[in-house]
């Protein structure tokens, strides 16, 4: 059965509400409520063609009527199997709207003329919605009984047992009905038949690597997979024994190298002098000037705001798109591309789902060609036709600026982070907090993770750059002991670091440094021992990077989950292509949900997702930047920092104005 059901107007006023069991009623009160939390997590972020939502063990359905700017909304269990919801929120929209039409237009009018400021305040009236819906109550409870019925009789009638009808001329006399076949004998039949299937199988294995006509267990297996008596002319000891021969250890050269011949060879160590196997002159090489921040006027170090190559197009564009529907400038010379498929849409009318197909079809295309993945741009397409059917529009440039407006707005609300991208504030905070006198400070932790070949190293030197530019002391953990070099590559990133100075002044020496254990050993035991590393030497900040892993290989999945749950860092990034458009949305998704999943199995019951992300080699993609849309949409966590070179000064921050501009140019 049900357990809530509310009708509400867009700006948050309920006007119907019904709650069916005692434990429901804080489903229309409480704020960490499923209904609340749809409204802030699924409704504000533009999420709302997903089918349900899902929260605290409740599913959400709802629907919208967009003309009156209304929400229906049905929560229920979610074990609950109710094939009847959808029929139901579709009957409350239709009845719902029929009986009270006239009174919903007079309300929504009023509203706006309240948000006007056209409205005197003794002009404005009091609503008493329970006068005004006086006898929904019973049309409701009729129309939910009758689909309730419907749904149980349905039920019963696939519950019900399939009778096997005999013809009557396969009919057998009654003193041998007992040799009729029954459903169970068929069942039978299958595990006779696996089994000897699986019989056969192990019966080829156990010949597996024996050559046609070799001995097997005393016997000769023959090419037609039989077998037979050993032969008097099989092969002698002396010729298997030569067959069994393993191969000889390959050598490189003649003798073993010297130590002269290692020390040619070993470029890991600093013996070119202070400046290690970087000399001093290179050390330019490692910052871009051109790229380096801003310091405010408190001293902090700012990495730069990647801004698109903007054009007098794309201005006009987003100049157009953020002006009011009733703007009469608007001009479809300058929409580009983007102009003719709003085109399409003339006319004083009220918009409905087949006049919007067409322009919906080829805005996805648009969104596809800017590299957002397609699942993406079919749901963000989905949820403006849903925000746009049944509203009036008049005029070639009022519909052309109400559909624009609404995927600028959709593309806004997706891009606006929830959470803070502060990571500095972040940091300073955590270190700033006051403690017991007994209790010693933690240092802030970030773990970075991703699939291989991404560059999570690269850009983890990068943060470390920033973090040491604004006066923190940071300790690299290489938590990754599987791939080849991959300590040596920090370690030549701590060196290089440590030489490049803070504010341009002296050298950071001491200010980085390398935690490692070599290769082989624990992740998740390494990570710790950094972490308490850091907590004896007054380090600030702990840069944690991990091992790349595909997102479908589970037990390494599980690995990355168990350094989670032990250390339970502060923040665990995601690093990611800008280049992949479908692919970021299967490796986000999988990596979120098998931290969440295996990290509550292992540590204390809470699973850990992912907090944010960094995407990588973001000066590939022009302005094809739909990756940025398709990772924040999947997650609704923000994106921290882009990277977009190869010098540690290559690190930008992205500006929601700014995605948006790229992705709607042309």
């Amino acid at each position: 059965m049900l357990d809530h059901c509310s009708i509400s107007h867009k700006g948050g006023l309920v006007l119907w509400s019904r709650s069916f069991t005692p434990d429901a009623a804080h489903l229309a009160s409480s704020s960490a409520s499923p209904v609340n939390s749809l409204i802030r997590e699924a409704l504000i972020e533009g999420r709302t063609t997903e089918e349900k939502y899902e929260k605290d063990g409740y599913a959400v359905k709802w629907t919208f009527v967009n003309d009156l700017e209304l929400i229906f909304v049905v929560a229920y269990q979610r074990i609950l199997q109710l094939t009847y919801v959808n029929d139901l929120l579709a009957a409350v929209k239709s009845l719902f709207v029929k009986y009270y039409a006239p009174f919903l237009s007079t309300f929504v009018t009023s509203l706006h003329a309240i948000s006007n400021a056209k409205a005197v305040a003794s002009e404005v009236p009091s609503w008493n919605f329970t006068k005004a819906f006086e006898g929904w109550d019973t049309v409701f409870d009729k129309l939910l009984k009758g689909l309730e019925d419907k749904a149980a009789q349905d039920r019963k009638a696939r519950l019900r047992a399939p009778t096997r009808s005999i013809p009557e001329e396969f009919t057998l006399p009654l003193d041998d009905q007992s040799t009729i076949p029954s459903l169970a004998l068929d069942a039978a039949d299958d595990e006779q038949q696996i089994a000897r299937n699986v019989q056969a199988l192990k019966n080829r294995l156990r010949g597996r690597g024996v050559r046609r006509g070799g001995r097997v267990g005393g016997r000769v297996e023959t090419g037609n997979g039989r077998d037979s008596l050993p032969s008097s002319d099989s092969e002698s000891p002396a010729k298997r024994k030569t067959k069994t021969k393993t191969k000889a250890q390959r050598k490189w050269g003649d003798e073993a190298p010297t130590e002269t011949d290692m020390a040619s060879l070993d470029f890991s160590s600093d013996k070119f002098g202070s400046g290690g196997a970087i000399g001093s002159h290179d050390l330019q090489a490692l910052v871009d000037e051109s790229s380096l921040g801003t310091r405010t006027r408190d001293g902090l170090y700012e990495v730069k705001d990647w801004e698109f190559s903007r054009d007098e197009e794309a201005d006009n564009l987003i100049a157009n798109a953020l002006r009011p529907v009733a703007d009469k400038t608007v001009t479809s010379g300058s929409l580009g591309a983007l102009g003719s498929i709003f085109a399409r849409l003339t006319g004083s009318k009220v918009l409905t789902e087949q006049d919007l197909k067409p322009v919906l079809e080829g805005m996805k295309q648009h969104l596809m060609r800017k590299n957002v993945a397609k699942e993406i741009a079919d749901k963000v397409c989905e949820g403006v036709g849903e925000s746009l059917v049944g509203k009036k529009v008049g005029g070639f440039q009022t519909t052309n600026a109400a559909v624009r407006l609404a995927l600028s707005t959709s593309l806004t609300r997706i891009l606006t982070p929830k959470t803070s991208t502060d990571l500095l504030l972040s940091i300073r905070t955590k270190l700033s907090s006051p403690l017991p006198s007994t209790q010693q400070r933690t240092p802030y932790s970030i773990t970075f993770v991703g699939v291989n070949g991404v560059g999570k190293s690269t850009n983890l030197s990068k943060v470390c750059f920033w973090l040491i530019q604004n006066g923190l002391r940071v300790l690299i953990a290489a938590c990754d002991t599987f791939r080849s070099g991959a300590v040596e590559q920090l370690r030549v990133h701590v060196r290089n670091l440590s030489m490049l100075g803070v504010n341009g002044a002296g050298d950071s020496k001491g200010r980085v440094e390398l935690f490692e254990r070599g290769y082989g050993k624990d992740a998740a035991g390494i990570a710790r021992e950094a972490i308490t590393f850091a907590k004896d030497n007054d380090f600030d900040v702990v840069l944690i990077d991990t091992a790349g892993r595909m997102q479908d290989n589970e037990p390494l999945m599980r690995a990355l989950a168990k350094l989670v749950s032990v250390n339970n860092p502060d923040k665990i990034i995601f690093v990611g292509e800008a280049l992949v458009g479908n692919e970021a949305v299967d490796q986000l998704t999988k990596f979120d949900r098998a931290l969440r999943d295996f990290s509550s199995i292992s540590g204390s019951g809470q699973g850990r997702g992912i907090d944010g992300m960094l995407v990588t080699k973001w000066d590939t993609v022009d302005d094809k930047v739909g990756a940025a849309l398709s990772m924040t949409y999947v997650t609704g966590q923000p994106i921290i920092f882009v990277g977009c070179g190869q010098t540690y000064t290559d690190l930008r921050q992205l500006r929601v104005g700014n995605v948006v501009q790229a992705i709607l140019s042309e």
